[in-house]
């Protein structure tokens, strides 16, 4: 198995698709599994740290996801886009991760950075809530299931397709659905409820009655 090394240079194959990079993945080529890491390791990063929070513990992840990329290579279905089983791992790592926090009775604090960015898009008050918009997406943690933040999180943020997120879930469609309009009541009360004073203009912002 190749070793899964930060900075080690990938085989430049930018006319191929994902797919048949990761057929020669399959394959067992090495070269090709340097450029599937070399495409993916980047937005991996950026999707494990919006949901553990910590650095370090994205890294982590990231590379147990490699790992079991290679590992299981000749299962890859390719009926499913290349993304879609990779994040599929790294989600269910992260999971897997809080579930071990929880247990621990550590405190989990999701994705607040990019959150923040999403609502303020959403709701164009960014500066109303700016010092105290923190407090608020930490308490997604205890306020929402981890598949309603990671629905949330790869739909608004990751900007995936309902169908998409529910690959990666394993769930139905409908399910996400469901988890997204729970995160989006559940984080729109919280900000109405925190800053009544702008309640309306939060609400008008979001396409609901005032």
């Amino acid at each position: 198995m190749p070793h899964l090394i930060a900075n080690q240079p990938a085989v430049s194959a930018p006319e191929l698709s994902d797919r048949e990079v990761m057929a020669a993945v399959a394959d067992g080529q090495e070269a090709a599994f340097e450029e599937l890491m070399g495409r993916k390791t980047k937005p991996l990063l950026g999707l494990a740290y919006r949901v553990m929070g910590d650095r370090e513990e994205a890294k982590d992840i990231v590379q147990l996801t490699f790992l079991k990329v290679w590992e299981h290579r000749s299962r890859y279905n390719r009926r499913y886009s290349v993304n879609t089983w990779i994040y599929r791992i790294a989600t269910n790592l992260a999971i897997d991760l809080l579930r071990s926090r929880q247990v621990r009775g550590e405190q989990t604090v999701p994705v607040r950075h990019h959150l923040m960015h999403v609502i303020s898009r959403r709701s164009d008050v960014e500066g109303v809530f700016r010092k105290e918009v923190f407090r608020i997406l930490r308490d997604l943690a205890t306020g929402l299931s981890r598949k309603q933040r990671l629905a949330f999180l790869l739909r608004e943020v990751e900007g995936m397709s309902s169908k998409e997120v529910a690959e990666i879930l394993d769930c139905r469609q409908s399910t996400v659905r469901n988890h997204l309009f729970v995160a989006r009541k559940y984080l729109r009360r919280e900000v109405c409820r925190r800053f009544p004073e702008y309640a309306a203009e939060f609400r008008a912002a979001a396409g609901e009655p005032r």
